[in-house]
């Protein structure tokens, strides 16, 4: 009947709000209602959002501006989490996701917010673990491993305590559940849910749409300009050699079909090999529609020059 996602990394806020978009387009059933939302943001300070209806839709509002997705300063927050499912749940709605802006937050699905023995609500509980000096791993395994019985799933995050996520043993046993992480260097993205359509392939679909937006694969380095005329040579791999104005000299292809005779074809292939005074310096992020006559370009998705972007090395894979 909810969906948790938190993440930790750069653009956190607007990677949680893009990923609960996600599910709302994809996913059926409890979804679309309330959403509560908390970031961190650069200062330290604690930024929060909710409604009761129609989630993202209403999630962030700017006077006549209704929907959308946060303001600058919040989409850019490093730790973020949002916790939705269907409208109209009992206010405040803040109970269902604690907050500290000096330790972190506890985002999750089911009734996170419950309240254990002492008196003390789950969530609240994992916090005040996390303000203690333990890991959200440590903080989740310590409530729920004392509480086996209590209907509720939850993500932790913090500066120092990392992002962990986990369900009870009681929720553990559902058979709707759908959970996923996703890392890439400090980006990491945890999502949990219930009740939602489809409960297998949702939340791995989430998490990839985050992460994506914490860190992209397809983050263009530069451009390389590739124009007609430009030799098409048999290689032992597909490469682009460049100028030093960053101009296709010649572009190598493994297809040594290329050489002779007219294709239309993917002259530069994607992730070929960019490459300028003998060093890599990349790999195209773009494969342009080529027509090659005789070991020529003729022309690039029908134009006479293309200019192709291209990740740093470090983008490789």
């Amino acid at each position: 009947m909810t969906i948790g996602i938190g993440a930790t990394g750069s653009n956190a806020g607007l990677a949680v709000f893009k990923a609960l978009e996600a599910a709302e387009r994809v996913g059926t059933g409890a979804i679309g209602g309330f959403a509560v939302f908390a970031a961190i943001d650069a200062n330290g300070e604690l930024r929060l959002a909710e409604t009761q209806r129609g989630g993202t839709k209403t999630l962030f509002t700017d006077g006549e501006r209704t929907g959308g997705p946060p303001p600058e300063d919040i989409a850019a927050a490093r730790f973020a989490a949002v916790m939705s499912s269907g409208p109209d749940r009992p206010d405040p709605l803040m109970q269902f996701l604690a907050a500290d802006p000096r330790v972190g937050l506890v985002t999750g699905h089911r009734l996170p917010n419950t309240l254990g023995p002492d008196g003390v609500a789950m969530n609240a509980a994992v916090l005040a673990c996390m303000a203690r000096g333990m890991s959200a791993k440590a903080a989740l395994n310590a409530v729920l491993e004392a509480n086996p019985d209590v209907d509720a799933g939850m993500i932790a995050l913090g500066s120092d305590a990392g992002i962990a996520a986990r369900n009870s043993t009681l929720v553990s046993r559902r058979h709707d559940l759908g959970a996923a992480r996703r890392e890439a260097g400090q980006a990491v993205v945890e999502v949990l849910h219930n009740a939602i359509s489809p409960h297998k392939s949702l939340a791995p679909l989430v998490a990839d749409i985050a992460l994506s937006i914490m860190a992209p694969s397809d983050r263009a380095a530069g451009e390389i300009i590739v124009t007609a005329g430009t030799p098409v040579i048999h290689g032992p791999r597909n490469r682009v050699l460049l100028d030093a104005e960053n101009k296709a000299v010649s572009i190598e292809s493994e297809n040594a079909a290329l050489t002779s005779g007219r294709h239309n074809c993917a002259a530069v292939y994607l992730g070929a090999e960019v490459v300028k005074d003998g060093t890599v310096i990349g790999h195209t992020l773009m494969e342009p529609n080529v027509m090659v006559e005789d070991g020529s370009v003729q022309s690039l998705s029908g134009q006479s020059e293309v200019r192709i972007p291209f990740a740093g090395l470090e983008k490789k894979g």
